[in-house]
């Protein structure tokens, strides 16, 4: 028998003074308010009174240290999975208010369904169906958590509901810390539930692809 649940788990507020899109940038780690954000999720998954059988979290600094609530609580050692992973993008490192008025960068934006400014939205959910596949097939029961960003989590929300991969970024379902779980059914993923466990007023929220 495969999981019973998969947990999509979105990492907490970064640290983040300049307020730049980070994306794959290094040093980007989690804020103070940030890592309680991490554990208020953590929590929010054990008061649901079910086994996590399986951790996996994306290689950057924020989802690793966003899982570390989770490996404490429910005694299990995470894996690193370069497939749940941020898109890339050619915007990292820069203000995205002062970039998006450079006519020099209106050319990333010729084509917003693929986007034209990064990985393929089809790539993206590719790879996070089969991370999610494996980490569902990988143990004998129990829920899996896997902590990733905010783009690969929503994209594949907008793929499991059947709706069009092409969305605006400012009206993404996935706040910081969020929770989208899943189950599999015949064989299909179908998402059963969504939750924001952390208490995110003020949060500094502009660094996702």
């Amino acid at each position: 028998m495969p999981a019973d649940r998969l947990h999509l788990v979105r990492h907490g507020e970064v640290y983040n003074p300049r307020r730049v899109l980070y994306g794959r940038l290094p040093g980007y780690q989690l804020s103070v308010d940030g890592r309680r954000m991490a554990r208020q999720a953590a929590e929010y998954v054990q008061s649901l009174e079910r086994p996590v059988s399986a951790l996996v979290c994306s290689p950057l600094e924020r989802t690793r240290e966003s899982a570390e609530p989770f490996a404490e609580i429910f005694d299990v050692d995470p894996r690193i999975d370069e497939r749940v992973i941020e898109p890339t993008n050619v915007f990292e490192g820069r203000r995205m208010v002062k970039a998006l008025v450079n006519p020099w960068n209106w050319r990333h934006l010729r084509k917003p369904a693929l986007p034209s400014w990064g990985e393929p939205y089809g790539e993206v959910i590719a790879r996070m169906n089969a991370a999610m596949t494996q980490a569902w097939e990988s143990v004998d029961s129990g829920d899996v958590v896997i902590v990733s960003h905010q783009l690969p989590i929503w994209i594949t929300h907008l793929a499991v509901t059947g709706r069009p991969s092409r969305h605006d970024p400012r009206e993404r379902r996935c706040a910081l810390s969020s929770v989208t779980s899943f189950e599999m059914p015949d064989g299909k993923w179908t998402e059963v539930a969504y939750a924001e466990p952390a208490t995110t007023a003020g949060a500094v929220d502009v660094g996702a692809v």
